[in-house]
């Protein structure tokens, strides 16, 4: 379905090499990604190039700002379609995936590409400021990912609780003129900006990414019930 020497050549781009095996599976994943949106709602982008490089390519990004060595421990926070959990453990099958998501039919597709793509995760049915209290889960994670969930305030509050002291949340965003202004609230939940990166896709798409350092345990009182953390931003 895709065009795989597409797919290689703008990920090349990121400095992300992608074997046989892995390009087979993006196919995969591209294939069911399609198959499935026709009976829900999964993605608006299902042209096979702009899958390549507005899902596939623009997960894979977050490759260049972390260490995704074996066993690495990697919670994505709000993963609908799997973006950018399922892409970065194509890329990486030794990572510990995790991937949270709220709408249980979103877990069943995934299951479904796990298991056509021959990959292992673990997929959990929940909201993130609930789960972030689980101490099975709370302060765990080397790194979280999230993209285009919530303001970069928000996003801080659902996802640092998951990640242990000298671990990383690393948010994929549009744009990142809402991550200064989010600074108090990310050190208020023991974090640091250590970098913004504003980028352009292959196909000329600005993005832009912002990487937080967990320097300090999460107060207890967060994350906060989600009616605060929308209506009473940090």
């Amino acid at each position: 379905m895709i065009n795989k020497e597409l797919l290689r050549t703008q990920s090349a781009e990121f400095a992300v090499e992608l074997n046989d095996e892995a390009a087979e599976r993006f196919d995969i994943y591209a294939k069911l990604l399609v198959e499935w949106n026709e009976k829900m709602n999964l993605t608006g982008i299902t042209h096979p190039d702009e899958i390549v490089t507005k899902h596939f390519v623009d997960s894979l990004v977050v490759s260049r700002y972390c260490d995704l060595q074996a066993g690495t421990r990697l919670v994505d926070v709000g993963t609908g379609a799997g973006f950018p959990s399922i892409p970065l453990l194509i890329a990486n099958p030794h990572i510990d995936a995790v991937l949270i998501d709220a709408l249980a039919k979103r877990l069943t597709f995934l299951q479904a590409v796990l298991d056509e793509c021959g990959l292992s995760a673990r997929l959990i049915h929940g909201r993130a400021e609930e789960l972030g209290r689980d101490p099975r889960l709370r302060e765990t994670f080397d790194i979280a990912t999230a993209r285009a969930v919530a303001p970069m305030n928000v996003l801080a509050e659902y996802c640092l609780p998951f990640v242990k002291i000298g671990g990383s949340l690393i948010a994929l965003k549009g744009s990142d003129d809402d991550v200064t202004p989010a600074a108090d609230a990310i050190t208020a939940l023991g974090g640091e900006i250590t970098l913004t990166q504003a980028y352009n896709l292959p196909n000329g798409d600005g993005r832009s990414m912002a990487v937080v350092s967990k320097i300090s345990q999460t107060p207890t009182k967060y994350p906060r019930k989600n009616k605060k953390i929308t209506t009473q931003p940090l």
